[in-house]
């Protein structure tokens, strides 16, 4: 089921970046990211961790090369919606091949020595504190080098910012969630560190499943 509020990516310098209040935080701990666009500044709040829980973060760091996001990149800058599908420049996490190549060698190699790729093993876990101070450098390098952000996610109902920016699938049946489930719909920091090269900050809740199905369901 597609996000409330629709899905889009932003694109434009990042003006500001700070952390929530750890006292006054609300129920979800974030990095924000302000972003310019010819509209006006952006906030994105990027969800770490569920604040109280123990629930946890997972998070990857991938290389990307420009032509991999020529098609958002072609979009220009400010805040584009995207089509939830895998021709319009959306993300995801599970079936995007410019993440799946990056897994490619390896399961390549586990392949012939008669063994399946545990694609867990591919993702960071740890506190929410842990996830930003890796994402923190690369949006420092971004922000002192004038480059851009590109910010994967669902637009605020009301006034200009981005949230979801986590992955939008495999949550269990049962969560408040589930209903949001979906492919091609997952929220993402990708940051520009050259002319030629990004990275991508993907970010997780362990309760979110490594496959899902064609409705995003876990499988």
């Amino acid at each position: 089921m597609p996000l409330d509020d629709g899905y889009g990516v932003l694109r434009g310098p990042i003006t500001d970046y700070f952390r929530d209040d750890p006292d006054d935080y609300g129920k979800y701990y974030h990095g924000n990211l302000r972003v310019q666009a010819p509209n006006g500044e952006y906030r994105c709040a990027i969800d770490v961790d569920a604040k109280s829980s123990a629930v946890g973060v997972e998070w990857r760091v991938v290389e990307l090369r420009a032509d991999e996001l020529a098609s958002v990149l072609s979009l220009g800058v400010g805040y584009h919606d995207l089509a939830t599908s895998s021709s319009s420049g959306a993300l995801d996490y599970i079936r995007s091949p410019m993440f799946a190549a990056r897994t490619g060698c390896v399961a390549i190699i586990m392949g012939l020595l008669g063994k399946k790729l545990d694609v867990s093993t591919l993702w960071k876990k740890g506190s929410d504190i842990d996830a930003l101070s890796d994402l923190e450098p690369l949006v420092q390098s971004t922000r002192n080098a004038g480059l851009h952000a590109l910010v994967f996610g669902e637009p605020f109902s009301s006034g200009l910012g981005l949230h979801n920016i986590h992955q939008n699938q495999g949550d269990p049946a049962g969560s408040i969630w589930y209903q949001s489930n979906g492919t091609w719909q997952d929220g993402c920091t990708v940051l520009q560190q050259s002319a030629d090269t990004w990275v991508a900050f993907m970010n997780k809740f362990s309760t979110q499943s490594y496959a899902t199905d064609d409705f995003g369901h876990p499988i």
